[in-house]
C-alpha cells in the first residue's frame, strides 16, 4: 500500500469556499462540453439536409468523439505533469475555434472539421473536470460533487435539443455554434481567475510523443474501419482491410511505446488493477450504447412521429430529467453511506431494459410510451457513469488520478465512437435500402426524391402513401439497432458484479515522489 504524503496545512484551494469558487469553473467547462454533444440533435436533420449530406451524418457526431477520444489521454497525462490549469486553458480556447469553424462551414466536410477542432478541446473539459475534483476532494467526499457534475451533462442535456430546435426553428442552425462563444467566454474566464491549483509534477516532461501518435492512429483506423465498413465500402475491400491492418499494427505499437516511455500516456500498470479493468470494460459497453441510441433518438422522432426540432428536444426530457435525479441521489448516497458497487450494476440493468423497451416502438406508438423508455435508459445511465469514474479515482492515487481518469474515459469513448459510428452507418445503409425497396418506382419515388437530403419539413408535405413508406422506413431501420445493443449492457452487468468495493478514501494522496508510482507501485488497498 502506497503511504500518502498529505500537507497537514489547508490550502487555500481546499477552503470551503475555494471550493465552491473552483467548482463553478468546472461547472462552466462541464456546460460547455456536454452542450457541444446534444445541441446539434435536434438540428441534425435541417443541418445536413440543407448542406446535403445525410449519407455523412453519422461523422458530425464521430469526429467530435474521435478527435475527443484521442485527445483524452494527452490532457490527462499532460495535467498530472504540468498541472491542469494551463490544459484547461488550451481546451477551452480550441474548442471556441472548433465552435467558430463550424458555425461558418459553407458544406459538410468544413462542419467536419469544425467538430473535429471542437473535439480536440472538448477532450480535456470533461478530464480535467473530474481530474481537478480528486485533486481537492477525497473520495468520500467526492461522489456528491461527481453527482452535481453528471447532473450538469443532464440538464445541458435537456437544455441542449430544446435549444438547438428553438435555435434551428427561429433563427438558424448556424447558432448553435456560435451560442458556445459566449459560453466559452465565461468558461475561459473563470479557468484563469478561479483554478488555483497545485502544480505538477515534473517542470519539464519527457513527452511520449510516440506513444500519442501511435494510439491516435489506432483509434483512428478502428473508428473508420466502424464507420466505412459495409457502407463506403465492402469488408472485404483492400481500404477496409488496410485499416484493419493498421489498427493491429499501430496498437501493438502503442504497447511497445507504453512499455518503453518514461512518462506513458496510458502506463500498462494501469491494467494490474482488477477494479479499473472491469469498469473500464462496463463504461466502454455502456458508451456503445448510450451514444448509439442519443445521437440519433431526436432525428428518429422528428422524421417518424412528425415532431418539429423543439418537439423532439422536448421529448427527451424524461431521460436527462432522469439522469439528473439519479446523478444527484446516487452521489449523495455514496458520499453518506460511503457503499457503491450496487449503483452500477443496477444502473447497467436498467440501460438494457430502457433499450428492449425502445427497440420495439413503431410508429403507432404512443408518445407517453416513449417518455417512459428514454426515461428508464437515463434513469440507468444517471446511477451509472460517474460512479465507474468514482472507482477508478478510488483505485489510485493523485498523482496519477488525471491519468487513470483520463484513461477510464479514453475507453468509454471508444465505445460511444463505434457506438455512433457503427449504429450510423447501419442506420443509414438500412434506411436507403428499406425505403428504396418499399417505394414504388415511377412518379412515388420522384417525388421522394434523394433520399440523402430529405429534411422533417420535406417528408410532411409527401403524399399519404409515400409518407407512410419513408415514416416506417425510419423506424424499421433504427429500432432493431437499439435492441441489439442491449445485450452489451447485460454483459456490462456481469462484469460488475465482479466489482471488489475498496473503502472510499477519507485523505487526499498527494505529493508523492514521482519514481514512487513505477511498475507495480500504483497499489492501493484494492492490490493487484
Amino acid at each position: 500500500m502506497i503511504v500518502s504524503s498529505t500537507n497537514p496545512r489547508p490550502r487555500s484551494h481546499e477552503s470551503r469556499r475555494g471550493i465552491i469558487l473552483l467548482f463553478i469553473g468546472l461547472v462552466l467547462a462541464m456546460l460547455l462540453a456536454s452542450l457541444s454533444q446534444t445541441v446539434l440533435s435536434a438540428a441534425m436533420p435541417t443541418m445536413v439536409g440543407e448542406l446535403g449530406g445525410v449519407d455523412q451524418m453519422l461523422w458530425v457526431m464521430t469526429a467530435y468523439i474521435l478527435a475527443s477520444t484521442i485527445m483524452m489521454p494527452i490532457y490527462g497525462k499532460m495535467s498530472d505533469l504540468i498541472g491542469r490549469k494551463g490544459p484547461m486553458i488550451f481546451a477551452i480556447v480550441t474548442f471556441m475555434a472548433g465552435s467558430v469553424i463550424g458555425a461558418l462551414a459553407p458544406d459538410m466536410t468544413v462542419l467536419i472539421v469544425g467538430r473535429i477542432v471542437q473535439g480536440l478541446g472538448g477532450g480535456g473539459l470533461i478530464i480535467l473536470s473530474q481530474a481537478i475534483i480528486a485533486d481537492v476532494v477525497p473520495a468520500r467526499e467526492r461522489g456528491k460533487y461527481m453527482g452535481i457534475i453528471g447532473a450538469v451533462f443532464a440538464v445541458s442535456s435537456v437544455a441542449g435539443p430544446l435549444l438547438g430546435g428553438w435555435l434551428t426553428e427561429e433563427v438558424d442552425w448556424r447558432w448553435t455554434f456560435w451560442i458556445n462563444i459566449p459560453l466559452g467566454a465565461l468558461a475561459l474566464a473563470a479557468a484563469i481567475t478561479l483554478l488555483h491549483l497545485p502544480k505538477g509534477t515534473n517542470s519539464k516532461p519527457k513527452i511520449d510523443v510516440f506513444g500519442m501518435m501511435t494510439l491516435a492512429a489506432a483509434t483512428a483506423s478502428l473508428i473508420l474501419v466502424a464507420s466505412w465498413g459495409g457502407n463506403d465500402y465492402e469488408w472485404t475491400s483492400p481500404v477496409i482491410l488496410s485499416l484493419i491492418a493498421a489498427t493491429v499494427v499501430f496498437g501493438v505499437l502503442f504497447v511497445f511505446a507504453e512499455r518503453h516511455a518514461v512518462e506513458p500516456i496510458i502506463p500498462l500498470v494501469l491494467f494490474r488493477h482488477r477494479n479499473f479493468n472491469l469498469a473500464t470494460a462496463a463504461g466502454l459497453l455502456i458508451g456503445v450504447a448510450m451514444f448509439g441510441a442519443i445521437g440519433y433518438l431526436p432525428t428518429y422522432l422528428q422524421m417518424t412521429f412528425g415532431a418539429d426540432a423543439t418537439m423532439a428536444g422536448i421529448l427527451m426530457v424524461p431521460m436527462m430529467g432522469m439522469m439528473l435525479i439519479t446523478s444527484l441521489l446516487s452521489g449523495w448516497l455514496v458520499s453518506k453511506y460511503g457503499r457503491y458497487k450496487w449503483m452500477p450494476i443496477v444502473g447497467a440493468a436498467l440501460v438494457a431494459l430502457g433499450l428492449v423497451l425502445l427497440g420495439t416502438m413503431t410508429p403507432e406508438t404512443p408518445l407517453w410510451r416513449f417518455c417512459m423508455d428514454v426515461g428508464m435508459l437515463g434513469m440507468g445511465l444517471g446511477i451509472n457513469m460517474q460512479i465507474l469514474v468514482l472507482i477508478v479515482q478510488n483505485t489510485f492515487p493523485n498523482r496519477v488520478v488525471g491519468t487513470a481518469t483520463a484513461a477510464n474515459n479514453f475507453f468509454r469513448q471508444i465505445g460511444a465512437s463505434l457506438g455512433s459510428a457503427v449504429i450510423g452507418s447501419l442506420f443509414a445503409v438500412r434506411l436507403v435500402d428499406i425505403i428504396g425497396t418499399r417505394l414504388p418506382s415511377g412518379a412515388a419515388a420522384a417525388q421522394v426524391g434523394d433520399i440523402a437530403s430529405l429534411t422533417p419539413h420535406s417528408v410532411l408535405e409527401l403524399p399519404a402513401s409515400v409518407h407512410e413508406v419513408v415514416v416506417h422506413g425510419y423506424n424499421d431501420a433504427l429500432t432493431p439497432l437499439l435492441l441489439g445493443m442491449a445485450p452489451l449492457a447485460l454483459v456490462a452487468v456481469v462484469l460488475l458484479c465482479f466489482i471488489k468495493e475498496v473503502p472510499l478514501k477519507t485523505t487526499i494522496e498527494r505529493d508523492i515522489a514521482p519514481d514512487a508510482v513505477g511498475e507495480g507501485q500504483l497499489i492501493t488497498d484494492e492490490g493487484v
